[in-house]
């Protein structure tokens, strides 16, 4: 390259010394306010500035701080209700306690016992088993089946006990209206069960009335339910031996039964209960009984009304500080809800919509809006829930049941009898909406910082704009390739270094275009990797239609079977890591054994062996490339627990290669032998190494062949057949 012209004159340079110091000398023997100083005092005065605004900013808003009381809140309200929900069944169990040792339970259980089995000593009245019979046939059995949507048999819960039938048509109401049936207490048959409904009946309904609990059971030591506060189809059934058997009253009762102990109290989970018309219903049972003698269980039902209550704060979210979007909600172990959703009971169209959307059943979701409750139908499948499940009290930002990001806070009750957990949670969006003040008002702090530093450097620009020209026309002969492009470095200030740096980028770049020449010769012998000397050869030369026949080359196309079945449902990444395994044994092989990869798919592989290396045995080669393919198919599928089939087909004979596209260009390969090897492998459908006529007849020596069937060829119908062993015994 030529030299730049020599520059004009310049007054010599002044010693090292001077041009080390941090200032130099100006015209007048003053210190020189160097460059360096001046970006000092601008960065000192843009940083100071910037610290100010956005300390300032940082100060009134406080992020940190207004997302650690967001979650502070949650955790407060989460410990809040977790300690209401658990006194109230803890004095729930408490009350249940006292009701069942003093003597007024334990009275009336055993007037209700004597009374149910004296009418179990007498016979039948056919009209009374009538109207029984109706009442399941025609009013209990069609709510039933509007309710769960499936059909029952009456059979199933028509009474066979005397008793029973005697006092279900006695007081249980024909239209299922319970609360008038509460208020009877006497229905003036003259029995003496009625007398001592009589006298028993307002206690139990007091109860009642007073803790809003469902309904109340006296179930003797028997099992027999001989007494009901509502008078329900479960009146007079036996636990152990009726419709309900199997069911949580059987097992709370029996758990009570085998505490021998008055004080004993056991709690069940929510269980659909037929006699409630499948509505969730959940039971808390205590022996009754005094001086250690046990007669029977008392249970009741509790409300779930009271629960929801408790929940939701009387449905005042806002003032417990749960904003627009918040609640506390109970999930079971199955991970479904033990309480109602807020966004069911405020908005029922929203409710079906996002429930729906984050992957709710719809016809779960439809089922909660009909009945206008999500106990045990919403699934809650987060992973606060699972955390509390396992025994964790925490919080944590994730997906909600109801889709979004969500604030939670969860923990684990401490309920005997009941592995629930407790979870409050608020939308992301409004829990952060101060912060996202913040960050509005620092994004704009920001940009007026930068308007700033702007003007600055627009103003500052103009005393550094005189000695960059010195630099400018220097840059342009290098970027026209110049090289050896030098500036005079007379300088005492930084851009004396800036003009040695300049002159040392030359002299890398010099250094850095031989290092390009040696990697392009590099290049050249990657290019003779990926495709024959001759092709690279025309397509260096411009060629943009290369293509060459080559007369004796091995084909095989393997079709990979049953790897969509293995990857359903694992993610992207774990796909294409199987693939991926799978892929490279095959490349692995077909390095070792002379075979040219030629292109691979998602369920297929297609090489050559003699395409770019000429080879005699190529044949060969290629049957034991294909045997060596199932045989990694088969480690595969033994490591994996797998069952991957292969279909290769393979062909010999004339094939044509050559660059396929223009912006992304590939080498490949087609022909009769290509086409023809893609067709046999799927002649039959199975699995296997099929072969045209061409190979059989080339391999018959050392390979044992069994028909497969045929396909048609240009040249006629051509025999397929199929690899039975590597080599004749």
């Amino acid at each position: 390259m030529t030299a730049e012209p020599t520059a004009p004159p310049i007054p010599p340079a002044p010693s090292s010394k001077a041009r080390t110091a941090g200032l130099g000398r100006g015209r007048f023997g003053r210190p020189a306010f160097s460059i360096q100083s001046k970006l000092l005092v601008m960065l000192l005065l843009v940083s100071v500035g910037a610290s100010v605004v956005t300390g300032i900013v940082g100060y009134l808003s406080g992020s940190e701080s207004l997302r650690q009381a967001s979650f502070e809140r949650l955790t407060e309200l989460r410990e809040s209700r977790a300690r209401e929900i658990t006194n109230y069944y803890q004095q729930t169990a408490d009350s249940l306690v006292v009701y069942t040792r003093g003597t007024t339970v334990v009275d009336a259980m055993n007037g209700f016992h004597n009374a149910f089995h004296e009418l179990e000593e007498q016979p039948v009245d056919p009209a009374r088993a009538t109207k029984v019979e109706s009442f399941y046939t025609d009013t209990f059995v069609p709510a039933l089946a509007e309710r769960t949507g499936d059909e029952a048999d009456p059979k199933a819960f028509i009474p066979t006990n005397p008793a029973q039938t005697y006092l279900q048509s006695t007081y249980t109401p024909t239209d299922l209206d319970y609360d008038t049936a509460i208020t009877v207490d006497d229905a003036g048959d003259g029995s003496t069960w009625s007398s001592v409904n009589a006298v028993y009946n307002d206690y139990f309904r007091e109860i009642i009335n007073r803790f809003g609990y469902e309904d109340a059971l006296l179930i003797d030591d028997e099992g027999d339910v001989v007494y009901s506060a509502f008078k329900g189809p479960d009146l007079g059934t036996n636990v152990l031996t009726g419709p309900y058997k199997g069911g949580v009253l059987e097992s709370g009762f029996t758990a009570a039964m085998r505490s021998n102990a008055v004080d004993y109290t056991a709690i069940t989970d929510f269980e659909r209960y037929q006699p409630s018309l499948n509505v969730p219903t959940q039971w808390i049972f205590s022996p009754v009984g005094q001086n250690g003698q046990i007669d029977g269980v008392m249970a009741l039902q509790v409300p779930i009304d009271q629960i929801n209550r408790i929940m939701t704060s009387d449905g005042d979210w806002k003032q417990d500080g749960l904003g627009e979007t918040g609640e506390t909600y109970l999930a079971g172990p199955d991970e479904l809800m033990r309480s109602n959703s807020r966004l069911l009971i405020e908005d029922p169209k929203a409710y079906l919509k996002r429930s729906v959307a984050a992957g709710t059943p719809p016809q779960d979701a439809q089922r909660a809006v009909e009945v206008e409750g999500t106990i045990e139908i919403q699934p809650v499948r987060t992973a606060s829930v699972e955390r509390a499940l396992a025994g964790e009290t925490g919080t944590l930002i994730g997906p909600g049941y109801l889709g979004g990001e969500n604030l939670t806070a969860y923990t684990p009750l401490d309920i005997d009898g009941l592995q629930w957990v407790l979870v409050a949670r608020i939308d992301a969006s409004e829990a952060f909406a101060p912060v996202t003040d913040f960050t509005r008002n620092l994004i704009i702090s920001v940009l007026a910082i930068i308007v700033v530093v702007s003007l600055l450097s627009l103003a500052l620009a103009q005393v550094f704009a005189r000695p960059v020209r010195a630099l400018v026309g220097a840059v342009r002969r290098v970027a026209g390739g110049d090289y050896s492009t030098e500036v005079p470095n007379n300088r005492r200030d930084e851009f004396g270094d800036l003009g040695s740096a300049f002159n040392d980028m030359s002299r890398s770049l010099r250094l850095k275009q031989e290092l390009i020449d040696e990697q392009r010769a590099e290049n050249e012998k990657l290019l003779l990797t990926l495709m024959p000397a001759s092709v690279a050869k025309r397509y260096k030369d411009g060629e943009e239609t290369i293509s060459e026949v080559h007369q004796d080359v091995s084909v095989i196309f393997a079709d990979l079977v049953g790897f969509d079945d293995l990857t359903r449902g694992l993610d992207s990444e774990r796909e294409l890591a199987l693939l991926n395994d799978l892929v490279r044994s095959f490349d692995e092989a077909a390095e070792r054994l002379g075979i040219e990869q030629v292109r691979t798919l998602r369920e297929g592989y297609l090489a050559s062996c003699g395409l770019i290396v000429p080879r005699v045995d190529n044949v060969r080669r290629t049957l034991d490339f294909a045997l060596e393919m199932r045989t990694i198919v088969d480690r595969f599928n033994a490591q994996h627990k797998a069952s991957l089939t292969l279909r290769v087909g393979v062909d010999a004979g004339i094939v044509t290669s050559g660059l396929v596209g223009r912006t992304s260009m590939a080498y490949d390969m087609w022909g009769d032998a290509v086409s023809l090897a893609n067709r046999v492998q799927s002649v039959s459908g199975q699995p296997g190494i099929f072969v045209s006529e061409r190979v059989r007849d080339r391999m018959q020596d050392t390979v044992t062949f069994e028909p497969a069937g045929t396909v048609e060829t240009r040249e006629g119908e051509q025999a397929v057949w199929r690899v039975v062993s590597g080599a004749k015994s």
